[in-house]
């Protein structure tokens, strides 16, 4: 069989089990409440917050000595993930905040889904530099000016991943889609379980303007802010795997249907045309004599 051939078969078969679990099994959603609960503290400086009914905040701090993340206690094999950020206030130039999904280190070419908030100095808009890796390959990345102040309020950030697509949102807002067109030989995510992580790290070097505006330490610790974890997906039990489905987190499972199609698609052009400041399937620069990656051209 033809290695084509092969990846559809195995992609067919993955979503049959796991469509064939969601009708037969209660949902593993999970989300709010004690954060604790869902992600493990890994490293670093990092506080945890109780407010009296019980939910808990975790900030996350950068020094000079070192940076601070978690990981989430459960992988999963396709999820829709929503977490609430507050990013680093004031001049954060050369940080970066970042919520991404990334597979299991024994697999040798590796999956990922980032969303990396890149920091600035004073009163400029933050960047969200988004990137997939699929199959070990990468170089996916798409930018946008968020348009809120993400420092003075908690702000929503979903990532929805299933068989038929990836699904960037923020405040359930649709910004970026990224389709499965692993038929016409374009990598996709579909056999390899990922974790999520929450890492405040420093970038001085590439973040901010491409580097040339340098973390000032004098600003030191910066501090994000996470709470109201939520995550509904395909966790492992056994030797399967368990889908649940919750109402709160919409259709994510069956096509990506988090929102009405037709809203979906204004909301996709708006990022577009008002948000996005970089796309690298326009970037005839990196990509010459038009030579961009196959899924450029793909609907």
């Amino acid at each position: 069989m033809a290695p084509a051939a092969r990846a559809h078969l195995l992609l067919a078969c993955l979503s049959a089990l796991a469509t064939a679990m969601v009708a037969a099994l209660s949902s593993v959603a999970a989300g709010g409440g004690r954060m604790t609960d869902q992600l493990d503290i890994l490293w670093g400086p990092t506080q945890l917050l109780n407010d009296s009914n019980g939910d808990q905040t975790i900030g996350l701090s950068l020094d000079r000595v070192m940076g601070s993340g978690f990981r989430s206690k459960t992988s999963y094999l396709f999820a829709r993930i929503d977490v609430d950020i507050k990013l680093v206030p004031g001049n954060s130039a050369g940080t970066v905040t970042t919520v991404y999904l990334i597979s299991e280190k024994q697999w040798k070419t590796h999956d990922e889904i980032d969303l990396e908030f890149l920091g600035n100095v004073t009163g400029q808009p933050y960047t969200l530099h988004t990137n997939i890796f699929a199959n070990g390959s990468g170089g996916r990345e798409v930018q946008y000016r968020l348009w809120f102040d993400p420092t003075l309020d908690f702000h929503t950030y979903s990532i929805v991943w299933n068989s038929d697509e990836i699904l960037i949102l923020v405040d359930d807002v649709a910004i970026r889609r990224f389709k499965n067109h692993w038929d016409a030989g374009v990598p996709f995510p579909v056999y390899q379980p990922m974790r999520l992580n929450g890492v405040l790290w420093d970038a001085d070097d590439w973040a901010t303007q491409g580097g040339r505006v340098k973390t000032d330490w004098s600003q030191a610790p910066f501090t994000a802010y996470f709470r109201n974890y939520r995550a509904t997906g395909c966790e492992p039990s056994g030797l399967a795997w368990v889908c649940g489905q919750d109402p709160a987190a919409g259709n994510w499972f069956d096509g990506g249907a988090v929102v009405d199609g037709v809203r979906q698609q204004e909301q996709l052009r708006e990022a577009q045309d008002r948000y996005m400041i970089y796309n690298y399937c326009t970037d005839s620069a990196r990509f010459p004599d038009g030579g961009f990656p196959k899924e450029c051209g793909l609907p």
